[in-house]
């Protein structure tokens, strides 16, 4: 790991609004900057950044840390990644990095399955253009592609022999063990190591900063399965990565078009659509919805127009509307997909039906007419039922009732009868009145439990605000008052930064690698302390959160004492006498 000084050059050569307002719009309120969170949905900004603070913290989902955590979220780098970035554009020389032995393994582990992904997909590139994989040029030939778009992609193949590449990559002088963490070979006891891909036409993966993660590759032949992934490692994670993501976040589109497959991504981009990306595998998940929200606010579903590719479209929609995202799907008939469709109709046409997409809610409805006989009274009636139980699952009143009119007007029915069916709807399956449930008493506990987790959250953000303030706290209150592990290591950093006479929360943030301890680090600065407009009422809420905390933290040492500590118990004692000392406390806020 680098030492504190070296991660405190970068960190403080990096003006934390200067780095973010790269990525988010942001506009001055005081004494902070504020915009819309990159990494959740809003429409009104409670995404501040201070300056003086040189700290981030969205007051809606939580998200918050330094310049370092920021350039772990938004760009899903590691600590150790975030703060090369960090240091290169500030023009930092980093020295040799001083690991713990853990540390050193996970780092060098990530960076030796980079470099085996680099050297492997090199190495497939080489095997598509040598005499062995002329099958699967023609292949990739045959499907439209160019030689500047399989150059571009990266796409190569894997050799019929099954340890060529395992024996390439051991005359690079990689282990056998490093081969096998990539994904790249199975080893076995019996046999040895053999290749995980041959015969195949290999398309590498690639993470937002276009470096090689996995390899996906579909089969020539008769094989199976037709198409292969790697298996997830320590730098794959399926629900993390795009495919084609790397390239379409550079793209002018403010919306991405989502596909099934890696084909389609290549062609489209070939086509010029170069805001194309694919799930690597899997059903699109909570995790790629999150993932696409950081790029645009918009998706155009273009899966397969089969059965399958409609009920995939299908279940999509809700999870992209879940993060704020809105859908809409592309029709590719006649066609099954958009490589078919382009290789077929061009692009010229595709843009066309991008203009016909359907919004994701009524191209649910339009499959779901097919379930019923709308010819039929009885048919058409119970569709409508359907329809307006779907019409109670938008929380917003106006955003329910715009549906309400474009549903009713599409199927001819009247707008106030369609408004009561909903009604009647909602108050039949109870979501018009949520039914309440008697608390547990693990639900009291646990509320109990966050009441205090909050109180000494907001001590620790009046700790930072003011030195007076914490002049007259260190009284009473000292680090080990606070029961929370990480509660207790910041405190203890605060009063040290005190002593020093030097207050740095951002600096602080330097002690945690990973990110989410830099999201809990970054809440205790940044606590919502409720509207308090005199100051009398903030030195009486100051008080109270001291008694609270400090009464808290005997509670917890009585609980603990062994019966035999007299030590321990006198120190019990004179705390007691020191909380009925601080109940007639004068806390002065100027």
């Amino acid at each position: 790991m680098y030492s504190e000084e070296v991660i405190e050059e970068v960190r403080s050569k990096n003006d934390i609004v200067d780095v973010i307002s790269g990525y988010v719009s942001l506009k001055k309120k005081g004494s902070s900057y504020f915009g819309l969170c990159p990494f959740h949905n809003e429409k009104s900004p409670s995404f501040s950044v201070s300056r003086q603070k040189q700290m981030y913290y969205c007051f809606g989902c939580g998200a918050g840390g330094n310049v370092i955590t920021f350039i772990m979220e938004y760009e899903n780098f590691s600590f150790v990644e975030a703060l090369k970035f960090l240091a290169e554009r500030a023009g930092v020389e980093l020295p040799e990095q001083e690991y713990s032995r853990e540390a050193r393994e996970r780092a060098d582990t990530r960076a030796v399955l980079l470099e085996i992904n680099k050297a492997a997909a090199q190495y497939y590139y080489v095997q598509l253009k040598n005499s062995q994989g002329a099958q699967a040029l023609t292949y990739l030939k045959n499907r439209g592609l160019s030689d500047d778009t399989i150059k571009a992609f990266g796409l190569g193949y894997s050799n019929k022999y099954s340890n060529l590449l395992y024996q390439y990559l051991k005359s690079k002088g990689y282990q056998t063990d490093m081969i096998a963490k990539a994904g790249l070979i199975s080893v076995d006891e019996r046999h040895g190591a053999s290749d995980k891909f041959w015969n195949r036409v290999m398309f590498p993966i690639m993470d937002v900063n276009s470096r090689v993660i996995g390899f996906g590759g579909r089969v020539m032949g008769e094989g199976q399965p037709k198409y292969l992934n790697s298996p997830e490692t320590v730098i794959f994670d399926k629900g993390r990565n795009l495919y084609g993501l790397n390239r379409a976040r550079t793209s002018k589109k403010s919306y991405f078009l989502l596909c099934e497959g890696y084909m389609d991504v290549i062609s489209l981009h070939q086509a010029g659509f170069t805001n194309a990306v694919a799930s690597l595998g899997t059903a699109l998940t909570q995790g790629h919805a999150s993932l696409i929200k950081r790029y645009v606010q918009e998706v155009y579903l273009t899966y397969d127009s089969d059965g399958a590719g409609t009920r995939a479209a299908l279940r999509a929609v809700p999870i992209l509307k879940d993060v704020g995202i809105t859908a809409k799907v592309i029709r590719m008939d006649p066609y099954k997909d958009p490589d078919e469709f382009i290789k077929n109709l061009g692009a010229e046409a595709f843009e066309e039906r991008i203009g016909k997409a359907r919004n994701g809610f009524m191209f649910g409805l339009e499959v779901l007419e097919r379930e019923y006989d709308m010819q039929s009274p009885e048919g058409k009636t119970d569709f409508m039922r359907e329809a307006a139980r779907r019409l109670t699952e938008f929380d917003e009143e106006i955003e329910r009732n715009n549906y309400i009119e474009a549903v009713a007007a599409a199927y001819h029915v009247g707008v106030g009868d369609l408004r009561q069916l909903v009604g009647k709807i909602a108050v039949q399956s109870g979501l018009a009145r949520p039914a309440r449930r008697p608390k547990s008493t693990d639900e009291r506990l646990r509320k109990k439990e966050d009441g205090m987790t909050k109180s000494q959250k907001i001590l620790l953000t009046w700790l930072i605000e003011d030195e007076v303030l914490f002049r007259q706290i260190e009284q009473y209150i000292s680090p080990e008052d606070f029961t929370e592990g990480l509660y207790r290591e910041v405190a203890r950093l605060v009063y040290e930064q005190y002593e020093a006479g030097a207050v740095n929360p951002a600096k602080i943030m330097n002690h945690f690698t990973e990110e989410e301890e830099h999201r809990e680090a970054a809440s205790l600065f940044n606590t919502k302390i409720r509207e308090l407009t005199t100051a009398k009422e903030q030195e009486k809420a100051l008080k109270e959160t001291i008694i609270r905390v400090k009464n808290h933290s005997i509670e917890e040492a009585t609980k603990n004492l062994e019966p035999t500590d007299m030590k321990g118990l006198q120190r019990l004692m004179n705390a007691k006498r020191e909380l009925q000392d601080i109940q007639k406390l004068h806390i002065s806020i100027n």
